[in-house]
């Protein structure tokens, strides 16, 4: 074109992102700056959307700067600019903007209420979605499906019925999306009856539907049940779970985990190795599980496997690859793992650093596991217990005890599990809480 206009500069950038290619989207952007041509509206609507994808905070804030300066706001905008704050984890950004827009539709309601629930202000969202109501918008299935989730994940039964009733009965009935999310909602919640009557109900199923009542069997000690069930809905509803697990890796992730739960082994990695695909949840579901049926020289050669198939381990693959080391007493693959995550982002995750010091404790590496403990930034219970417990274990009884007050002066909770072991570990010690750890050790 000899003469592009800021109407052809948006369609193409709009083009773009349609097709997910970001990088050539940023490179025309630089372009279209460049060319002095003024953007509109809708032009500032793609590039927040990119920057959202993206990521980039820094350019959504100067983008932001530019809307402000040539007065290009509307609706459609501002839910953007809220968009980018809450997606790049800047909420308070987010509401600012949210707090400002002179009017609101149900997709910026939306847009703030979904980022409340994803960052964890779930209290927030369901004032929000209170409020929203109130103000007189209808929610849309986006809202619902949110909210349904986040009563699932923070145990809000209450609300979730009421959810259900006033709301979903009513406009969402055969919404398979909807059903889906209230049927994961109940069996988070413990109420698996309520969920497979919603299962039962629902005239549409997705693999998410099937998934998330498979789970939500096993997730409630019914593992046993949820493979009987299995059973019973091919023949009920003809389906094939061989099929299913063979055209959508999140049945069959779901399978080999539910086989885990229930101590199957042989049939978890039948359907893992019927699976055309296998992304890191399939194969973490197939070494955790392993790893906790006590076959650790498996889950670490599924591990070698999934490495080799060039799929990237998560914290929980590598947290349970360390545990299975440390059972074997295995340092040389416990070194390996240790060296590969260096490299990661996963290395900062303390329950992969907690996995790392049960390793080297577990295989007598104990100052090996106190520099790890050492340099970690953040320790939970299971860090100060596998560091302490590996102390007493190893015969180092003064610096288990000197772990242990140093764990309760900085205000984290002794369980009964830490003392019991370090007093079996270190005999005749006197142990007395209220006493200083200086009077205690006086007796080693």
């Amino acid at each position: 074109m000899s003469i592009r206009n800021v109407v052809s500069w948006t369609a193409i950038l709009n083009g773009y992102l349609r097709s997910e290619l970001d990088d050539e989207a940023l490179l025309l952007f630089r372009e279209f700056i460049e060319s002095g041509v003024w953007a509109n509206c809708k032009t500032f609507v793609c590039v927040l959307n990119l920057c959202s994808r993206r990521l980039d905070y820094e350019l959504g804030k100067q983008i932001h700067a530019c809307i402000i300066k040539d007065n290009c706001s509307n609706l459609v905008v501002d839910s953007s600019i809220v968009y980018l704050y809450a997606q790049c984890g800047d909420l308070v950004g987010a509401f600012r903007v949210f707090d400002q827009m002179p009017n609101h539709d149900v997709v910026s309601w939306t847009t703030i209420i979904i980022a409340c629930s994803q960052l964890g202000w779930v209290e927030d969202a369901f004032l929000l979605f209170s409020w929203m109501l109130l103000e007189g918008f209808a929610p849309n299935e986006f809202t619902v499906c949110r909210v349904l989730n986040a009563c699932g994940d923070e145990g809000e039964l209450k609300f979730g019925r009421q959810l259900h009733g006033t709301i979903v009965k009513k406009i969402f009935k055969n919404d398979v999306f909807i059903g889906t999310s209230l049927v994961d909602m109940y069996a988070k919640c413990g109420e698996i009856a309520d969920s497979t009557e919603v299962f039962d109900g629902m005239r549409r199923r997705n693999t998410v539907t099937w998934t998330s009542i498979i789970a939500g069997h096993a997730q409630n000690g019914l593992g046993h049940a949820a493979q009987l069930e299995v059973y019973c809905w091919e023949k009920k509803f003809m389906l094939n779970f061989k099929n299913y697990t063979q055209s959508n890796i999140y049945v069959g992730s779901t399978l080999v985990w539910l086989y885990c739960k229930c101590n199957e082994y042989s049939l978890a990695s039948k359907v893992l190795q019927e699976m055309p695909f296998r992304d890191v949840v399939s194969w973490t579901a197939m070494i955790s599980g392993c790893a906790g049926l006590g076959h650790e020289p498996e889950a670490l050669e599924f591990l070698k496997e999934m490495l080799g198939e060039g799929v990237e381990p998560n914290p929980f693959t590598y947290s349970s690859a360390l545990k299975a080391c440390a059972r074997l007493e295995n340092i040389q693959q416990g070194r390996l793992i240790h060296s590969s995550l260096n490299k990661t982002p996963a290395f900062s995750n303390v329950y992969v650093g907690s996995a790392l010091v049960f390793m080297y404790a577990n295989c007598g590496y104990i100052s090996e596991a106190f520099q790890v403990f050492d340099s970690m930034t953040e320790r939970n219970l299971v860090s100060w217990k596998s560091m302490i417990v590996g102390y007493a274990k190893n015969g180092l009884r003064r610096e288990a005890l000197k772990l242990m007050y140093r764990m309760q002066a900085e205000g984290i909770e002794v369980d009964d599990y830490i003392p019991a072991t370090v007093l079996t570990a270190c005999g005749d010690v006197d142990w007395d809480m209220e006493h200083s750890p200086e009077h205690c050790l006086q007796s080693i």
